[in-house]
C-alpha cells in the first residue's frame, strides 16, 4: 500500500512537471526561434567571441540599413533572400576612430551561413564558422 502511494506520488509529480513545461507559449518561441526556410531566402548568423569586449557592442547593418546592435552574450539571426548582400559591422563605442568592416555575401537558398566576430589585431573581422554558439538572439 505504501510503495503504490509513493509510485502514485511520483509519477503525479512528473506528470505536473511534464504538463508545466510543454505550454502553448513555450512552443511558440520554439517555433519563431527556427523558422524553416522556404522561398528564396537563406539563414545569417552573426555571433561574438567571448573574449570580444565586455563594454563593446556590434552595431550591424545589411545592404546599408542597420539591423542590429550585438551585445554581449547576444547573436544577430535573421532571413535574407537569395543574392549579393554587403555585411557592415562595427564595434562600438568607436573610440579608436576605426573604420567599419563590410564584406560581400553570396546567399544562396536554403543555405546557413554563420560568421563569429572577432579582432586580427586591432580590426574587427568576420571569420566563416562552422559551429555556432547558443546566446541570446538580438531582438
Amino acid at each position: 500500500m505504501r510503495r503504490t502511494l509513493r509510485i502514485f506520488f511520483v509519477l503525479a509529480l512528473t506528470l505536473s512537471i511534464f504538463a508545466s513545461g510543454t505550454s502553448a507559449p513555450a512552443r511558440e518561441r520554439v517555433s519563431k526561434v527556427s523558422p524553416a526556410l522556404t522561398g528564396k531566402v537563406g539563414r545569417l548568423i552573426v555571433q561574438r567571441t567571448p573574449n570580444f569586449g565586455t563594454h563593446l557592442s556590434i552595431r550591424m547593418s545589411i545592404d546599408g540599413k542597420k539591423v542590429a546592435d550585438i551585445g554581449r552574450n547576444q547573436h544577430y539571426g535573421g532571413v535574407l533572400s537569395a543574392g549579393r548582400h554587403v555585411v557592415t559591422v562595427l564595434a562600438l563605442p568607436n573610440t579608436e576612430a576605426r573604420r567599419p568592416t563590410s564584406m560581400a555575401l553570396t546567399i544562396k537558398a536554403g543555405q546557413v551561413y554563420i560568421f563569429t566576430a572577432t579582432w586580427d589585431s586591432d580590426r574587427l573581422v568576420l571569420q566563416s564558422s562552422n559551429f555556432y554558439m547558443p546566446t541570446a538572439r538580438v531582438p
